[in-house]
């Protein structure tokens, strides 16, 4: 519970140069290329806390430390390894925000010790994922009790991403150019999931 105050205390007298109107948009450096992306708007507690961390420089001289090639890349510890900057934010899971090829989203813990659904206060991921084909989407809705809209159905079978995350985890933004550098990371050799050679990044806010 103090964890949750201090949070929410830091969200809402943090300093911010950007309006809840403007989009925030965001460069991710790294070795194989640079992957732009925004935040949505909509979720705004995953919003400023992004933006909090990377002003702080938080992710600077990080990595991404879980790859999964055909799924996602995982990244959030700070550039000493630290993965917890020690609070939580609440879930905030929306049906417009789906897991297409591109999400950007929040990790956090399983149900069976986090019933909420908190995201982890700085781990989040970028959805590579792979085309489904209907029966696959189907057995999906059946086997988690989810429904997915014509349009979900559409961008999974024609860009792709991960359905079986949807409305389970906060999806807060999305990839808009660099797609081809995701995939570049996700096939980078690993040992189990982590990269053998790190790739390191650098994450910055910039203006379009």
């Amino acid at each position: 519970m103090k964890k949750f105050i201090v949070f929410a205390f830091m969200v809402l007298f943090s300093v911010s140069t950007f309006s809840q109107t403007k989009t925030t948009h965001f460069v991710i450096k790294t070795k194989l290329g640079n992957i732009i992306g925004k935040l949505y708007n909509d979720t705004p507690l995953h919003r400023d806390n992004f933006i909090k961390l990377v002003g702080e420089g938080w992710y600077n001289s990080s990595r991404f430390h879980r790859v999964i090639n055909g799924f996602m890349i995982q990244g959030g510890a700070n550039k000493d390894g630290q993965m917890d900057p020690g609070y939580l934010i609440p879930a905030e899971i929306k049906s417009n925000h789906y897991h297409k090829r591109g999400a950007l989203g929040a990790a956090r813990t399983g149900d069976d010790v986090n019933p909420e659904r908190k995201s982890s206060g700085c781990q989040f991921y970028i959805i590579q994922g792979r085309r489904f084909k209907d029966d696959e989407l189907d057995a999906i809705e059946e086997r988690f009790d989810i429904t997915f809209s014509e349009e979900q159905r559409h961008t999974y079978r024609g860009l792709g991403g991960a359905p079986h995350l949807d409305e389970t985890y906060t999806v807060f933004g999305e990839i808009t150019r660099g797609m081809n550098v995701v995939d570049k990371i996700a096939a980078v050799p690993c040992e189990g999931t982590q990269p053998i050679n790190p790739v390191i990044i650098d994450i910055e806010l910039v203006e379009y």
